[in-house]
């Protein structure tokens, strides 16, 4: 991906034009903040950032995850490979820029209309699973159905997504990559 444009406080050191190259480069430079297109030739870009990431299991370098195109399924799995941001690529460059300083400053960060979908989808109303002992005449197993503290109509499913770098120290980025 190729940034043609300058913002105060961050740096373009380095351009690759494949996955190979950005982990290479990754490598080589050490960055700050990989700014990582998901679709890339050769190496994709999530298994890109995802052997960048592993190279810096300190948390020495983030990546932030671009995309045009705007899909649950890279959204999941950039944030399961610990990716700290995903955006759009129609971002305006200043949002690009500021989104650049919130992953340096150690947060997370996801482009509103992902944000949106993805409390729709949580916060979307489950149907409630089936109870395997309906309809059982066994008295225990209506006895421990009665006394549960959490109706299963009130279950949370779970969480598909984890978020570990909201302890990592926030570092002064003097460096960005692309």
């Amino acid at each position: 991906m190729k940034v043609t444009w300058a913002v105060r406080s961050v740096a373009v050191i380095a351009e690759a034009h494949d996955g190979h190259s950005a982990v290479r480069l990754a490598r080589e430079l050490r960055p700050d903040i990989v700014l990582m297109d998901i679709r890339m030739p050769g190496l994709d870009g999530l298994e890109a950032a995802r052997r960048v990431l592993a190279d810096a299991p300190d948390g020495t370098i983030r990546v932030l995850m671009l995309t045009t195109f705007d899909l649950n399924e890279y959204v999941y799995e950039a944030l399961r490979i610990g990716a700290s941001g995903l955006l759009l690529k129609d971002v305006p460059a200043e949002h690009l820029a500021a989104g650049i300083r919130t992953v340096a400053r150690g947060e997370a960060l996801l482009a509103p209309s992902i944000t949106r979908r993805l409390i729709e989808e949580f916060t979307r109303p489950q149907p409630a699973a089936p109870d395997p002992h309906a309809g059982s005449t066994n008295s225990r197993h209506a006895r421990s159905r009665s006394s549960s503290s959490w109706p299963t109509a009130c279950r949370m499913p779970k969480s598909q997504i984890g978020w570990s770098s909201a302890n990592r120290q926030s570092r002064r980025m003097s460096r960005a990559y692309s």
